[in-house]
């Protein structure tokens, strides 16, 4: 399980209930996988923080959804993300994100397509007032 990607100790314990496995047998197997480190929390927040940037273009709020979706505790979230966040530009991520959605143009073409990005971007876990700021400085080009 472990070989193709990191999971956290919850994605472990989902895992093995769904091949049969006792709580016992899950419980010292999770113990042992965490005194190897074979299975560290920590790294898989990191690991998906900077999969949803680097990759996925995502905002810090879709950022730490996807780390708390895999059952990782909400402090290790924060600071998984203050640290990938730390040397990322939130402005440039966020126009990344826009350049990708325009397809190379640089100026919105209507309403319609301004609050279709609206709720893209916002989706994809950026702040309400960056959003709005690139939005009208791209609707004003």
């Amino acid at each position: 399980m472990l070989a193709r990607r990191e999971l956290s100790e919850l994605q472990v314990r989902q895992r093995l209930r769904r091949k049969g496995h006792d709580e016992e047998a899950i419980d010292d197997a999770v113990a042992r996988l965490r005194e190897e480190r074979a299975i560290d929390d920590s790294r898989v927040a990191e690991a998906i923080a900077r999969t949803e940037t680097s990759i996925k273009r995502r905002g810090k709020m879709r950022v730490r959804l996807q780390i708390e979706r895999a059952g990782i505790s909400k402090s290790a979230a924060k600071k998984a993300i203050d640290e990938v966040f730390e040397s990322i530009d939130d402005e440039e991520l966020l126009e990344a994100s826009l350049a990708k959605r325009l397809r190379g143009r640089e100026k919105i073409a209507d309403d319609r397509e301004f609050q279709r990005l609206y709720r893209y971007l916002i989706g994809q876990g950026f702040d309400h007032d960056r959003v709005m700021r690139a939005l009208q400085q791209r609707r004003q080009a």
